[in-house]
C-alpha cells in the first residue's frame, strides 16, 4: 500500500453507545445473572432438602423388614396366652407362673416396639378402613353398623405412621338393600314418569 492509498481509505465510524444505554444494558445483564443465580441457589436448596427428608426417612424406615420378622413374634406370644385357659393357670401354680412370664414378654416387646415407633393396631369396634385393615369375611347379625370391625384375627402394626402389616379383620354386614326398580309415578300432568333417579 502507498502512502498515498492509505489518505483515500474512507475512515470506519464505530459509533459508541451513550453511558446510559451501556448502564442500561449493563443492569440488565446483571438483573439476568443474579435470576440465574437465585434460582440456582433455589435448586440447590430444595435438593439439599430432599436429601435430608430421604435420609431421615431411610433412618426412620431402616428397619422396617426385621420389624416385619418381630410382629409375628408378638403374635406367637399372644398366641400363648390365649391358648391356656385363664381357670387352669390359676389352678397350676407352674403353669401360672409361665403364662406371667409370657405375658411380661409380651409387654416388654410392645413396649420396645412403641419406644421405637411400632405401634399395634387393634381396630375391634372401629369403622373398617381399607388403608389399615384387611376384610377377610363379613359377619350378619351382629348388633353393629355395617362396616364396623367386629372380630380382629391378626393385629395390624405400623411404623412411623406407615402400614408394616395390615389388620385381619372380620366386619360387620348390614342388611342386603332390596334392588330398587323403576318406580312409575304420576305426574302433576296426569302422565305416567320413570324414575331413573334410583
Amino acid at each position: 500500500m502507498t502512502p498515498e492509498s492509505e489518505d483515500t481509505a474512507e475512515p470506519v465510524i464505530v459509533e459508541m453507545p451513550s453511558a446510559e444505554g451501556r448502564i442500561a444494558e449493563l443492569e440488565a445483564e446483571v438483573a439476568k445473572y443474579k435470576d440465574q443465580a437465585l434460582r440456582a441457589l433455589a435448586e440447590q436448596e430444595n435438593v439439599r432438602r430432599r436429601a435430608q427428608r430421604d435420609r431421615e426417612d431411610a433412618l426412620k424406615f431402616a428397619t422396617s423388614s426385621f420389624a416385619k420378622d418381630l410382629v409375628t413374634v408378638a403374635d406367637n406370644l399372644r398366641r400363648a396366652i390365649d391358648s391356656v385357659p385363664e381357670a387352669q393357670a390359676a389352678r397350676d401354680e407352674l403353669l401360672k407362673g409361665l403364662m406371667s412370664g409370657v405375658s411380661a414378654t409380651e409387654r416388654e416387646l410392645l413396649g420396645a416396639f412403641e419406644k421405637h415407633g411400632i405401634r399395634k393396631l387393634d381396630p375391634m369396634g372401629e369403622k373398617f378402613d381399607h388403608n389399615f385393615h384387611q376384610a377377610i369375611f363379613e359377619l350378619e347379625n351382629t348388633g353393629k353398623p355395617a362396616g364396623t370391625v367386629v372380630q380382629v384375627l391378626q393385629a395390624g402394626f405400623t411404623l412411623h405412621d406407615r402400614l408394616l402389616r395390615e389388620a385381619m379383620v372380620g366386619v360387620a354386614k348390614g342388611p342386603v338393600a332390596e334392588p330398587v326398580a323403576a318406580e312409575e309415578k304420576p305426574a302433576e300432568d296426569g302422565h305416567k314418569r320413570v324414575d331413573r333417579t334410583a
